[in-house]
């Protein structure tokens, strides 16, 4: 569904991103990892149009999306999140999650009865006309979600969706996830919670300084020694060998 290839991008002279290549399968639950800085943000950024890549090549559905505008490529039926979440304040999560239907759904009353149907994906529908100023930080992580949802996405990009949430909220996050992609929404997501990667994850890719350093199932890459370095420093992969040992 999703295929980049060897895109790069630089910010004066600073690597941002080098050579990036992943591909995203339909119906499948992709994660991109890494620590902060790593630049999976950036990626996202590139692949949802919002930064145009320097060289290579971002095709989605076989058409090259590479520099179109964000709104073009939303049309197309991919559409990202993002790790802070603005809603409309003064409007009611109904009429946020109403906005993004506009992108397909002329009239206010269509729009708003397909909010109340995302609400309920997402575990809102009690919620509609409550103000979105007014939302816990759980709260507005699913209506970011809604507001994603509604403009009828084939791909969704998920950026930190479950950033600052207790544990049960992340357990319930998952499972909206989950019934995300059994809708038919395939989902490429970066995330810290290892846990929630773990149990959402077909495959991963882990991105460090800019480069892709890693691939495969979440159980096998958390073993990889590039991968553990990244995250805990040089020579981390060798001491926790070492203490296994002992």
């Amino acid at each position: 569904m999703l295929e980049v290839s060897g895109v790069s991008k630089h910010f004066g002279g600073l690597k941002a991103v080098s050579q990036a290549t992943l591909s995203v399968p339909e119906g499948k639950i992709i994660s991109l990892i890494g620590p902060n800085g790593a630049g999976k943000t950036t990626l996202f950024a590139l692949i949802s149009g919002f930064i145009k890549p320097d060289e290579g090549e971002i095709k989605f559905q076989g058409q090259s999306i590479a520099g179109r505008k964000p709104h073009l490529i939303c049309q197309l039926g991919l559409v990202r999140t993002f790790q802070i979440v603005r809603p409309f304040a003064n409007l009611s999560v109904a009429e946020n999650i109403a906005v993004a239907a506009h992108i397909w759904i002329a009239k206010r009353t269509d729009a708003l009865l397909k909010a109340a149907e995302i609400a309920k994906l997402v575990g809102m529908d009690g919620m509609l006309d409550q103000s979105a100023g007014a939302l816990t930080i759980a709260g507005r992580k699913r209506l970011e979600l809604a507001r994603a949802l509604a403009t009828n996405p084939k791909l969704l990009l998920l950026d930190e969706v479950m950033a600052g949430l207790n544990t049960t909220e992340v357990h319930e996050i998952v499972d909206v996830v989950r019934g995300i992609r059994d809708t038919g929404v395939t989902i490429l997501l970066i995330e810290h919670v290892m846990q929630a990667v773990m149990s959402l994850s077909d495959y991963s890719y882990v991105l460090n300084q800019g480069e892709l350093i890693a691939e495969g199932e979440p159980r096998d890459i958390t073993r990889d020694p590039n991968v553990i370095e990244a995250y805990l420093g040089h020579g981390a992969a060798k001491r926790i060998a070492a203490m296994e040992k002992a």
